[in-house]
């Protein structure tokens, strides 16, 4: 399967709300850079991560995709509930590096859109 496959068919996981079996889709060690942000090292802290922010399932829009060996990148918008129950929108470009299959690394850079 190829990466991009792969990402894409995680991702419809995470638009159900279905987070752990999204996870099943990244290696123990994944690591997670939200580059100005944080810094997640591992399955547990992106586990946490997704628990604070994901109130409900982020609603994505893929602009493009571009697969080169183990590097998928992606573009596109994000709408993400807040606590307050508000959407907020951003631009994201994630880099994801794959490792047997598996999402092993994420760079993403994500801006507020105002």
């Amino acid at each position: 399967m190829k990466n991009t496959t792969i990402l894409q068919a995680a991702n419809e996981f995470v638009a159900k709300g279905d987070y752990e079996s999204f996870l099943a889709y990244c290696t123990a060690e994944t690591k997670w850079v939200f580059v100005g942000d944080r810094v997640l090292h591992g399955i547990e802290e992106v586990r946490a991560y997704m628990k604070e922010f994901y109130h409900e399932p982020p609603v994505f829009k893929l602009e493009k995709s571009i697969e080169e060996g183990d590097f998928v990148m992606a573009t596109g918008e994000i709408r993400l509930k807040n606590k307050a129950g508000e959407y907020e929108n951003f631009d994201y470009c994630d880099i994801w590096r794959f490792e047997d299959g598996k999402m092993a690394e994420l760079k993403a850079f994500v801006i507020e859109k105002h």
